[in-house]
């Protein structure tokens, strides 16, 4: 197995990118690589340039038996050259680093959050260029904090992330002048869900002629799945005699069981049948986890066949479900435990645009316009008063 390591400008850094003819077995030992992310503008795996994941990347390459080609815009002479003007910085950047990581696997977070902070703290490393931590304070937080999210454009969510990530690294580097209690996280966004009608679920996958999407799309509604988990899906999960879906491991470390609708159950063995998936739920065709992307792409062609004009995500038909199940009188504690949410306050957000109670509410015009007498209503001359019964 053989890949190529070029240097390439990726949203105005530069980056170590790792091209290779599509192999299934060599794209997960990729996987692996602790920083490696994916460029669909370059169409490949990249790392930030910075000698500590070069280093690491091109020895876990060789450590599998990988041939490594610098390709013809970098050759390995060249390589080395850059890495050593940059070795005793990337050295010092890489200890806190890999220190900061120790102490986040030390507090049992998950792989993703703890790729995520070291992003964010790799980045506050690299803004401090070497300014010594003890004359780090909320000052320097603070514009660091402007500039990362001024220049990225962070969600709220994101730069709540951020700020949680400044937290803990102000924790483990106490000679940092910097005040924990002094950093305040923005607000909550409190958006409600977008959802889409019952109706507009089956227009979706009636218009979904392609049978491993439209299996897909049902099992993502049908069960409430976020599409990490459908992704991670096994198919010995699947328990057809007891009408269940074993979600294991899933956000925040939890298992959960649920319920698999009885009128899947024949689209999934057909789907079976015709496919003949060998561990994982959905798979590449080339086998393995299928694509996340994938999953939006043809989920997005569906809405558009449907005329359905709403930004619609995987994660929507995971909130239809929710917001369905309440309409049909399933209680909230119930809700919460099928969807995996830790608090209840997560699973009442679908109270708000659940239709069940909302429609049995009357406005008060409707119940002013009910007291009035027949003559009254007449006087009045009001065009919608004869479909208010008196």
């Amino acid at each position: 197995m053989k890949v190529t390591i070029d240097l390439i400008m990726h949203r105005g850094e530069a980056c170590y990118s790792v091209v290779f003819p599509y192999d299934a077995a060599l794209k997960a030992i990729i996987k692996e690589f602790r920083f490696i992310k994916y460029s669909a503008t370059h169409r490949s795996f990249y790392v930030f340039a910075s000698r500590w994941s070069l280093t690491e990347l091109v020895e876990s390459l060789a450590a599998k038996g990988i041939t490594i080609d610098y390709g013809n815009v970098l050759h390995a002479e060249k390589l080395k050259e850059a890495s050593a003007e940059i070795s005793s910085e990337k050295e010092d950047h890489s200890r806190v680093l890999d220190d900061y990581m120790s102490y986040l696997l030390g507090l049992r977070l998950s792989e993703s959050t703890i790729n995520t902070y070291a992003t964010f703290i790799s980045n506050f490393i690299s803004f401090l260029n070497g300014s010594p931590l003890e004359s780090v304070n909320n000052d320097t937080v603070r514009l660091f904090v402007e500039d990362e999210v001024k220049k990225k454009q962070y969600a709220i969510s994101s730069h709540r992330q951020l700020i949680s990530a400044i937290k803990h690294f102000a924790t483990l580097n106490l000679e940092s002048a910097i005040d924990i209690d002094a950093l305040i996280r923005p607000r909550k966004s409190s958006y409600l869900p977008t959802v889409l009608s019952k109706e507009e679920v089956i227009d979706l996958l009636r218009v979904t002629k392609n049978l491993k999407h439209r299996t897909v799309l049902a099992l993502l509604y049908s069960s409430g799945l976020r599409i990490g988990e459908l992704i991670d899906l096994e198919l010995r999960m699947i328990n057809i005699d007891r009408r269940q879906l074993f979600v294991k491991n899933a956000k925040g470390r939890k298992d959960r069981v649920v319920v698999l609708a009885e009128s899947f159950i024949p689209l999934f063995r057909n789907y079976y049948m015709t496919y003949t998936p060998q561990h994982f739920f959905v798979e590449n065709p080339k086998g393995g986890r299928y694509g996340a992307g994938s999953v939006r792409q043809f989920l997005k062609q569906s809405c558009k066949a449907a005329g359905i004009t709403k930004r619609v995500t995987p994660h929507t038909l995971r909130h239809s479900y929710a917001t369905h199940m309440i309409e049909n009188g399933v209680g909230l504690r119930y809700v919460q435990d099928l969807l995996g949410h830790a608090k209840p306050e997560t699973t009442m957000i679908y109270t708000h645009v659940a239709q069940k109670d909302l429609l049995q509410i009357r406005s008060p015009l409707d119940t002013a316009l009910t007291a009035l007498s027949k003559s009254d209503k007449d006087t009045l001359k009001l065009p919608f008063s004869d479909n208010i019964s008196g």
